[in-house]
């Protein structure tokens, strides 16, 4: 038997009823799943999906915990613009494959910007929806910053609307939440949209 590289010899094993699981799958799709290309590919599919839905072993709200008071009086919108994710949807395991603004009004404290996407990415590597991932990232920036306003806005494509069902490619689905100032105030609504560029 030849020694398995040593990458793949320091992964955990994927258990035997995942393993069978995906071989039963390439199987009822139509192909031999103990063909050459196919016999390394159920632990190959299992060790990407647990990669994938890696959100679910973390809580998003940690990477806002650690925040700085010494901004030199700035009091205006920090706004983080097109943050790619990936994600897969609930209903047919398909990719969701986008963008994200995330934005917020300081009340008295700011956050590292690369923790903004680490809030995204920890909901987006879920089994999701797009309206669901759009309220849980502005809802852990509300709840955990206790700023003015929060905007998200997040533009994506759908594979389980492109390359299945009504395969329809070049759409893209855009959902927004505003909290705060952002829902209340017609102004400071259009002035972090237009800094998005949605208006």
């Amino acid at each position: 038997m030849k020694d398995r590289p040593k990458d793949e010899a320091t992964r955990p094993p994927v258990p035997a009823d995942v393993l069978a699981a995906v071989r039963t799958l390439i199987e009822w799709t139509g192909d031999d799943p103990t063909r050459e290309g196919l016999a390394d590919t159920p632990a190959r599919v299992a060790r990407a999906w647990k990669e994938y839905c890696s959100g679910y072993g973390e809580d998003p709200g940690l990477h806002l915990s650690r925040t700085f008071e010494e901004v030199g009086g700035y009091d205006e919108i920090v706004l983080l613009k097109d943050i790619p994710f990936h994600s897969h949807c609930e209903h047919h395991m398909a990719p969701i494959i986008g963008k994200a603004h995330i934005a917020y009004l300081p009340r008295d404290r700011v956050v590292g910007i690369s923790k903004l996407a680490r809030v995204l990415h920890g909901y987006a590597r879920r089994l999701q929806v797009q309206e669901r991932l759009t309220a849980e990232v502005a809802n852990c920036i509300w709840d955990n910053l206790n700023p003015h306003g929060v905007a998200v806005v997040i533009e994506a494509s759908h594979a389980c609307m492109t390359a299945r069902g009504v395969r329809t490619p070049g759409v893209g689905m855009v959902t927004s939440r505003m909290m705060g100032v952002f829902r209340d105030d017609e102004r400071s609504r259009k002035e972090v949209l237009a800094l998005i560029g949605r208006c």
